[in-house]
């Protein structure tokens, strides 16, 4: 049987040693601010998407505005010509049948713009709702990625002067970032 022996080479022991201490604090900071980083893309995307959204909406209720207001327009135009046919109706007695018809036919009409119209005023308003409700989260997602980018520059200045009190500072930060990114859409 043979005797199985540990040969040790020179670098085996400064492996050993190396995984033993601890992680250098560049190393630390670096893969602490890529984390960061990370997260700050994410809360960023997030940011835009809500004013992208909350731009969609009001862009949509302004040109819902827009057609309410031709509407309306049209429905006084209707209300006008009906109010001409029945004065015409009453000046002019032989042709008050004609004059009649028109009435009917412009109160009817008018009353299609009315509806339209209103139909125009409320779809603004629920897009001018929708454009606040996606609107809201925007203020905690752009404080969360000022945090986010506080607690970058406070572990790179950490990096810089050694002092690790920086770092305890960045992670609060961070986890302020990280708390309000997810408080936005609660």
């Amino acid at each position: 049987m043979e005797d199985e022996f540990d040969i040790r080479g020179a670098h085996d022991g400064a492996v050993e040693q190396a995984a033993e201490k601890r992680i250098p604090l560049g190393q630390e900071i670096a893969l602490f601010s890529a984390i960061l980083a990370t997260l700050g893309a994410i809360v960023s995307f997030l940011g835009g998407h809500t004013q992208n959204d909350a731009l969609y909406y009001k862009n949509e209720a302004v040109l819902m505005k827009a057609r309410a207001s031709d509407a309306w327009s049209y429905y006084q135009a209707e209300g006008l010509k009906q109010h001409i046919a029945e004065q015409s109706a009453a000046l002019i007695p032989s042709a008050a049948a004609a004059y009649r018809a028109d009435v009917a036919r412009y109160a009817a009409h008018a009353r299609a713009l009315k509806a339209q119209a209103e139909d125009f005023d409320r779809r603004s308003d629920e897009a001018d709702v929708e454009s606040q409700h996606s609107l809201r989260p925007h203020i905690k997602l752009a404080i969360s990625m000022t945090a986010l980018q506080i607690a970058i520059a406070l572990a790179s200045i950490t990096v810089l002067t050694k002092k690790r009190w920086l770092l305890s500072a960045a992670g609060a930060f961070a986890l302020l970032g990280i708390v309000l990114g997810g408080l936005a859409w609660i």
